[in-house]
């Protein structure tokens, strides 16, 4: 049975789903069964493609994100994954008062999986140039790391 994770900003168009798309890229090349998707905690974005800046920032990295579309967390989501893991502490908290009381799904901090880095978040290049995209995928590809590193030993037999 497949691991499943999601990842959950704000909006959906630029941390969450560089962050997919790094973990999915990752866990591919290491043949880890892992179901991967993002979402946002407002609603702005529903249907909407990642930020331009966001599929210009993979593409430079050799990964589309380009196919992607925005969506918002749903209730059905604390049952459907693993692991809901927020881009950062507001993410967090919000996360925590939609969660429904018998949650199945554990909630995480993106960078706590970097012992450096435990209880910071991603900062979101939402407002900033390509070199803040720049900072945002180097640190979501660094998460990804560490998770299929985590997943890996989780699912050795």
């Amino acid at each position: 049975m497949a691991f499943r994770i999601l990842f959950v900003c704000l909006g959906n168009i630029c941390r969450s789903p560089l962050a997919e798309i790094a973990l999915r890229e990752e866990t591919t090349r290491r043949g880890l069964d892992v179901q991967i998707d993002s979402a946002g905690t407002g609603d702005w974005h529903i249907g909407d493609p990642p930020d331009p800046r966001s599929i210009a920032v993979a593409a430079r990295h050799g990964s589309d994100a380009s196919l992607l579309r925005a969506r918002q967390v749903q209730p059905d989501d604390f049952e459907r994954f693993d692991w809901i893991i927020a881009m950062d502490r507001q993410n967090f908290a919000d996360l925590q008062s939609l969660a429904p009381a018998q949650a199945k799904a554990e909630l995480r901090l993106a960078l706590d999986v970097i012992d450096q880095r435990k209880g910071e978040g991603v900062a979101d290049p939402y407002h900033g140039d390509d070199a803040a995209f720049e900072r945002t995928w180097a640190e979501v590809t660094a998460i990804a790391m560490a998770m299929a590193d985590e997943i890996a030993a989780q699912t050795k037999g």
